[in-house]
């Protein structure tokens, strides 16, 4: 099997390196760039798996690298910033990254993203024993969610939310996206009433099992890993 090409753009050269070890001990081909003029090119000329970007570049940073690699190339880009505001202020942007992550992370937790996006983008045909099978279905015509074949018994917004997080796995969602999708019609609900509806979820999920889909990003809103 070929291993996952992974190109690091990141100007902290300590970091990039202990990034790059961790990848590499998990049997990925790594390649760093500190700048973020040549990133671009870099990517389009040989066509990488998956990209790590840094918010703050010296020459090109790494927003407007995003922006220009999205207009021909859809590769998973996971960016880092040192700001846990500008997660939120990069998700109202609607750039087309796959995750954010925000300094100081933990190696190990940025491998297991890597792998979570590169197995959700295997093609068909290269799954393997070891691929997850779909564990949570949902029902939109019966507004019902159910789990290893337990239902759930969420309550209807409850089933929205879970429902809008399901829809893209592994997308960061702040808190006002996902009042806008899973209660565009809901004037009563507030930013912090998902913090209450997410706690319930993860309640009955837990009821049937210790899988854990739905993770947290600090400060900003909510991912489903599943």
């Amino acid at each position: 099997m070929t291993q996952p090409r992974i190109l690091i753009v990141e100007d902290e050269i300590a970091l990039a390196e202990v990034v790059r070890d961790y990848l590499r001990s998990d049997g990925m081909e790594v390649e760093m760039l500190s700048t973020g003029t040549q990133a671009v090119a870099t990517d389009l000329r040989k066509g990488h798996d998956l990209i790590i970007l840094d918010l703050m570049l010296p020459g090109v940073d790494g927003l407007t690298i995003c922006r220009e690699l999205r207009k021909t190339s859809d590769v998973p880009i996971i960016m880092t910033t040192a700001r846990v505001e500008e997660i939120d202020r990069l998700l109202g942007l609607e750039l087309g990254a796959d995750d954010y992550v925000c300094k100081p992370y933990s190696p190990r937790e940025l491998v297991a993203r890597v792998r979570a996006i590169l197995r959700r983008r295997r093609p068909p045909g290269k799954a393997t024993t070891e691929e997850p099978v779909t564990r949570l279905l949902i029902d939109a015509e019966r507004w019902q969610a159910t789990l290893d074949g337990t239902d759930l018994e969420l309550t209807r917004r409850e089933f929205s939310l879970l429902a809008a997080l399901a829809a893209r796995p592994g997308r960061v969602f702040s808190r006002d996206q996902l009042l806008s999708l899973a209660f565009p019609d809901d004037n009563d609900v507030f930013d912090r009433t998902i913090d209450s509806h997410i706690r319930n979820i993860r309640r009955k999920i837990h009821a049937v099992t210790e899988w854990e889909p739905i993770r947290s990003v600090y400060g900003v809103g909510y991912a489903y890993d599943g």
